[in-house]
């Protein structure tokens, strides 16, 4: 597959057999996204073909063949639309919900979809989906995927489908995934969380530059060696030892807010907790409260790293190089205009830094994979000269040797003076904290200090007050 002169594909063959479930492995740019795209019909190859398997026992070629052969996308771009409600949604990819009570089978192949694949997930199926959070966004995205239909679904892909999921609910995915698997379903498992594709890949397909440079069942890759078939090496040093001097490095308290969080400075402070228990809601109250008026537009206390690039974000109609640089824009200023000079270098500097996969940050920012964009956010907030940077769990569908070195910036920034607030529903994330708040129903119900930092530790604070409720 050809862009001009851009080869996203190189040479790609697979075959996906009914029962498999196929890991599609690399860093950001390696072309899994256009080789999924191309899989289900979304883009016709410049070069080769895709066949699918047809119900009625003949082939067949092309999008019309991909629907018909059962092929189902969930992307890590969400494509709801906010204006829909939860059971509208389903009528996109079910193109035959129509006539005189469609709504009321819409409804019920969404709630049962939902019901099979999350228990217990709470969702009003009457719900506009603008409404809900990230998280169940998510679920309803995959939801929509896996309902059942006029159509049998033989093949759902999935990409980065846990990237806005806490780790119970993504549990609850990936036991239904090897469910509908092993009763003769496909799934192409797209994730940069490799402990996943092992838990659930019976095949694992890894790629670079546009290629696929190995192939071979799970059972024969450790995760070592499959990071190491990626082609970068991410660091396994311990988190204990990154904090060891923490104690030595940090300086006056710099922020406390109304629910209870509070950080001194160089301090990195992670939220952690069950999605949806009100992390986001305090980071944006805070953010807000630090971030109105002119005077902060000119001495930033606080920058923001988003999580949904797509609605708080990405500024889908500018270039990359325009979407980095936009919160250092008043330092860029000469007499009044952008010193154009300078923000190409700032833009050179940080393409650097985070590597940021383009050939020109002239670029449209949605010409980048979902993770490179996400690097450009990443980079627009440690470009600016803000204290405190506020991050919402920023390191969704971004590779796991980028993770490391985004890690170890932020480690160097902390070190600098600089302090983080940090929500992620990764655990491995939040362990790389000096400090952890952990919410439950809207309130902090633990607080985690060093090595008392762990997924167990975690786990128990976020059930502890339910449990007591109940």
């Amino acid at each position: 597959m050809a862009f001009g002169a851009v080869r996203a594909l190189d040479g790609v063959s697979l075959t996906i057999q009914p029962g498999e479930c196929v890991g599609l492995i690399g860093h950001n740019g390696a072309g899994k996204s256009t080789a999924v795209n191309v899989i289900n019909g979304g883009l016709t190859p410049t070069g080769g073909s895709v066949e699918y398997s047809l119900p009625d026992g003949g082939t067949g070629t092309g999008a019309a063949a991909a629907r018909a052969a059962g092929i189902r996308s969930v992307f890590q771009e969400l494509s709801l639309c906010p204006n829909l409600t939860v059971e509208e949604t389903i009528r996109v990819p079910h193109h035959d919900l129509s006539g005189f009570g469609w709504r009321k089978t819409a409804r019920k192949r969404i709630s049962e979809a939902l019901d099979r694949i999350f228990p217990g997930h709470g969702i009003e199926t009457g719900a506009t989906v603008g409404d809900l959070s990230l998280a169940e966004r998510q679920m309803v995205e995959i939801a929509a995927g896996f309902a059942e239909g006029k159509m049998a679904v033989r093949l759902v892909i999935l990409d980065e489908p846990t990237s806005s999921l806490d780790a119970a609910v993504a549990r609850q995915l990936l036991a239904y995934v090897r469910t509908f698997c092993s009763a003769g379903g496909a799934v192409i498992f797209i994730s940069h969380m490799l402990g996943e594709v092992f838990e659930v890949a019976s095949r694992i397909e890894v790629m670079k530059d546009g290629k696929i440079i190995a192939s071979r069942p799970a059972s024969e890759f450790t995760q070592q060696s499959l990071i190491d078939a990626m082609g970068h090496v991410a660091s396994t040093q311990a988190e204990a030892a990154t904090r060891a001097d923490a104690e030595n490095r940090l300086g006056e308290e710099v922020l406390t807010t109304p629910e209870g969080l509070s950080a001194r400075r160089g301090e990195i402070v992670g939220l952690a907790g069950l999605a949806g228990h009100g992390q986001a809601e305090a980071l944006a109250r805070f953010f807000m409260s630090r971030s109105a008026g002119m005077r902060h537009t000119k001495a930033p206390e606080v920058t923001f790293v988003a999580g949904d690039r797509g609605r708080d974000g990405v500024l889908p109609l500018w270039s990359i190089l325009q979407n980095l640089t936009l919160t250092t824009l008043p330092s860029l200023l000469r007499n009044g205009l952008v010193d154009r000079s300078a923000e190409d270098g700032l833009g050179k500097d940080w393409k650097q830094k985070i590597g940021i996969r383009t050939d020109n940050m002239s670029n449209p920012i949605l010409s980048l994979s979902g993770g490179n964009q996400q690097k450009v956010l990443f980079a627009r907030s440690l470009a600016s000269t803000a204290p405190i940077v506020v991050m919402d769990d920023p390191m969704r569908g971004v590779d796991v040797g980028t993770k490391q070195e985004a890690y170890d910036m932020i480690r160097r920034e902390a070190e600098a003076g600089r302090t983080f607030l940090w929500y992620s529903t990764e655990t491995d994330e939040i362990v790389q904290c000096d400090r952890a708040f952990v919410f439950r129903n809207g309130q902090i119900s633990a607080e985690l200090v060093g090595d008392d930092i762990s997924e167990e530790n975690i786990l128990a604070a976020s059930f502890e007050m339910h449990e007591e409720a109940s």
